[in-house]
């Protein structure tokens, strides 16, 4: 039997730039509750700009910003269960021993987007990693509260690869708002590591031509072995000429953003033919302005976004299960949890990564 200790180590969030490693005391399951060490935990772009101080995370003008500080950072994670509250384990199918996985929401299942079956813009919101009720996995151990959406993963499943679960999910998610067709042309935006999920899952959907965009060569390349037909570098060649000229000058039928660029919403609304389908999924650090006729009088667009991972985690799962994507590629960086800050330096920088992950078990 594992020996649960009372103290752990965990990354807290006091504010902007003010992340520091403290000692807490490990969380003991109440009844429904689950109990994992974190095997493996990424660093999200959203946790850099959250770091960073974006106004969505902080607030600005005198709103409130969604982040509270005192709170165990990280929202990506894998964890081995250790202990189990009353009826969580014959809840969840969970034993202890198992690796496990938990969609970044917590619903509270009361609220009017949780009555209706849209648990995923539940109104608390509660996010791990930025709310108090839900602590976050930049520790060495964590907490599945009692209404947590929880996932066996499989033994034939490298566990560390389970920390990419909710990433794909999310990448999954917005592959699904773009309602593609057959003999659709779509166009992946970014093939960073929520890109590269979002051209697996494309793939799947077997679209007539499946383009990627991205301005780092390495990344183009795993873009191809994700399943893109064409990767094309705007840096090096007019996307928008180019997406055109493959379809006979009408423009791409589906057009998914994930760079968090502003440049690339502009370039897709241009890319885009008449009727087409946009959909952002990006989180920006800053406002972005475009032409909104575009999307209107112009070319009647279909305007979707995407948030989080509804329904996608078992989806996600038999994806890795199955070796659909080049893990060993997309988890560039494995750090112990005391370099943290360089995890957020190396994710912040891109040039270099894709997934940055922290192992709080890993020797410094």
């Amino acid at each position: 039997m594992t020996t649960i200790p009372e103290e752990m180590r965990a990354v807290v969030c006091h504010g902007p730039e003010d992340y520091r490693l403290e000692t807490r005391p490990v969380p003991k399951p109440g009844p429904g509750e689950v109990l994992v060490r974190v095997v493996a935990t990424g660093v999200c772009a959203s946790d850099v700009k959250c770091f960073s101080g974006a106004p969505m995370f902080w607030g600005d003008e005198g709103r409130s910003g969604y982040c509270e500080s005192g709170v165990t950072a990280g929202h990506e994670f894998v964890g081995q269960v250790v202990a189990l509250g009353e009826g969580a384990g014959e809840k969840y199918g969970l034993a202890v021993g198992d690796h496990a996985v938990s969609e970044q929401i917590v619903p509270c299942g009361t609220c009017r987007y949780c009555r209706s079956g849209h648990y995923w813009m539940c109104q608390p919101h509660d996010i791990y990693g930025f709310h108090h009720a839900t602590q976050g996995s930049w520790a060495e151990y964590m907490l599945f509260p009692a209404k947590a959406l929880n996932y066996k993963l499989p033994e034939t499943l490298n566990p560390r690869y389970g920390v990419f679960v909710e990433p794909l999910g999310c990448s999954i998610h917005a592959v699904e708002r773009g309602n593609i067709g057959l003999s659709d042309v779509v166009v992946i935006s970014g093939c960073g590591a929520l890109g590269l999920g979002m051209v697996a899952a494309a793939r799947m959907k077997s679209p007539a031509r499946l383009i990627a965009l991205d301005l780092n060569p390495h990344r183009l390349e795993l873009a191809r072995k994700c399943g893109a037909d064409i990767v094309i570098n705007p840096a090096e060649t007019d996307a928008v000429a180019e997406i055109r000229a493959l379809t006979d000058g009408y423009g791409c039928d589906v057009y998914i953003e994930a760079t968090g660029a502003a440049k690339s919403v502009e370039q897709g609304l241009l890319a885009i033919r008449k009727l087409g389908t946009f959909v952002e999924f990006s989180v920006f650090r800053e406002k972005v302005t475009v032409d909104w006729t575009i999307i209107g009088d112009s070319k009647e667009l279909n305007l979707h976004g995407s948030h989080l991972s509804p329904g996608t985690y078992p989806t996600a799962i038999r994806m890795l299960e199955q070796g659909l994507l080049p893990m060993e590629d997309i988890l560039t960086h494995t750090l112990p949890l005391e370099d943290f800050r360089k995890g957020i330096a190396i994710a912040a920088d891109g040039s270099q990564s894709l997934k940055v992950v922290l192992e709080p078990g890993r020797a410094g």
